[in-house]
């Protein structure tokens, strides 16, 4: 049998080998840690749709600040928890609220710590809405002033990003102006740009306690169905000021990912979102897969698909793993 010169075997057959023909890697250094933060004192909760995952209360961030210098994790998300609804979401936006007191506490106790805000204010309302809601209709035009708020506040707290994440047309470039109107222009924008109506994220509404009341997010998520409207929403986003994008979820959304950043240059974010990391975690319980190689691969496929950084519950782990 006559062979081609090239035979693939040559490069695979020791580790060292594979290290060194390796085309993608995954490092710490792609990881965001996502935290909730819930209003109260003493809490360490686990969330029962995700198992190794928590809610904290400002005063217990101490010792997973602690963990993620050790770490070195280079960055983290805040989603916070009020223990008040309302309608128009008015804890979001409070100086004192539960995220601006959070953004203080991790930049005190680790100030070199990237520290980003989700911007969106489902856990707020009352509704569970991502804005003010006027005759059962989620009002975009009137939900930015309440978004800009909420990212102010978390800016003049001490954050380096805000995030927002709640699909209403025009928030960046009303976010961007409003941030260098107070003079914190050095304050960075990641627009969840390319954000789908996804049924992925089951369990971060009982993490969050963000399920809406009435109706979905369909109206103003974007379609699981489309890509070409993916580019649309980023090139938007770019154009109104985002320093970074980001598709969610990632897994089903590699082809939007490799899409993404085939076509713009910004850094680009992937959200690793929680039913991708339930669904592992339920398979690892039941001994179907080897939950340590299956969490490295996933992660290296989203980087793979283009992703620069990886927001991740998996990232405490994942980290400890490439670390040891």
């Amino acid at each position: 049998m006559q062979f081609p010169e090239y035979r693939g075997r040559r490069v695979r057959k020791t580790e060292n080998i594979r290290r060194l023909v390796r085309e993608t890697r995954l490092s710490v250094d792609h990881f965001i840690y996502p935290i909730f933060v819930q209003e109260g004192k003493g809490i360490h909760a686990e969330i029962g749709a995700m198992p190794g995952q928590y809610r904290w209360s400002v005063d217990r961030l101490k010792e997973l600040a602690k963990e993620l210098v050790a770490l070195r994790i280079p960055g983290v998300i805040l989603f916070g928890i009020p223990d008040r609804k309302d309608p128009t979401a008015t804890e979001a936006v409070k100086a004192d609220g539960v995220i601006p007191r959070a953004v203080k506490e991790l930049k005190e106790l680790a100030p070199e710590l990237t520290v980003i805000t989700d911007v969106c204010v489902c856990e707020y309302t009352s509704h569970g809405h991502c804005g003010i809601v006027e005759n059962g209709q989620v009002d975009n035009d009137a939900s930015l002033e309440l978004l800009a708020e909420m990212a102010l506040a978390h800016a003049r707290a001490g954050a380096d990003i805000v995030a927002p994440s709640d699909m209403m047309d025009g928030r960046v470039g009303f976010i961007r102006e409003s941030l260098d109107e107070e003079d914190l222009e050095g304050v960075a924008i990641m627009a969840y740009s390319a954000k789908y109506a996804s049924a992925y994220y089951g369990p971060f509404r009982e993490a969050a306690d963000s399920a809406p009341q009435f109706g979905d997010r369909r109206g103003y998520q974007m379609d699981p169905a489309n890509a070409r409207e993916a580019l649309r929403e980023v090139e938007l986003d770019v154009d109104e000021g985002a320093d970074i994008v980001m598709v969610k979820p990632a897994l089903a959304y590699l082809d939007i990912i490799r899409t993404v950043r085939d076509e713009f240059d910004l850094p680009l974010a992937a959200y690793n979102v929680s039913g991708e990391y339930s669904m592992l975690k339920a398979a690892a319980e039941r001994g179907w897969i080897d939950a340590n190689r299956v969490m490295l691969e996933t992660l290296t496929a989203i980087r793979r698909a283009g992703a620069d950084m990886i927001l991740t519950y998996h990232a405490l782990e994942a980290a400890r793993l490439l670390q040891g």
